[in-house]
């Protein structure tokens, strides 16, 4: 039973080798040279004036994304402030926390009744 697993661990590691080695992959490594074709789309980018039109069209989607978050992000504040703000009594306990939350409800029945 050994012997079969090591064969399976042995034929496994020759399909990697064999799929890294292979003469039809492509590179998929970020750091690699640049080809020739997509070397004069940059060429042409920089000659043109509207490169930075280009750059926003084609990173429309994070843009609109980063935007997003940008206001989930204020709503939340908004509200973690607005409703984290009557948290006084918190860190109080026992007979002291009970007089501390009910001077919040006699102060905010006095504020709605105005």
């Amino acid at each position: 039973m050994q012997e079969f697993r090591q064969l399976q661990d042995v034929a496994w590691i020759r399909m990697v080798l064999d799929s890294i080695t292979s003469p039809h992959r492509r590179s998929q490594n970020p750091f690699a040279p640049l080809s020739p074709s997509f070397r004069k789309q940059l060429h042409g980018l920089e000659e043109s004036s509207s490169s930075w039109s280009i750059l926003f069209q084609r990173h429309r989607f994070l843009l609109t994304m980063l935007a997003l978050l940008g206001v989930l992000c204020t709503i939340y504040l908004y509200f973690a402030v607005t409703f984290g703000a009557g948290e006084s009594c918190s860190g109080l306990k026992g007979t002291k926390a009970a007089l501390c939350r009910l001077e919040q409800a006699k102060v905010s029945v006095s504020h709605k009744g105005n």
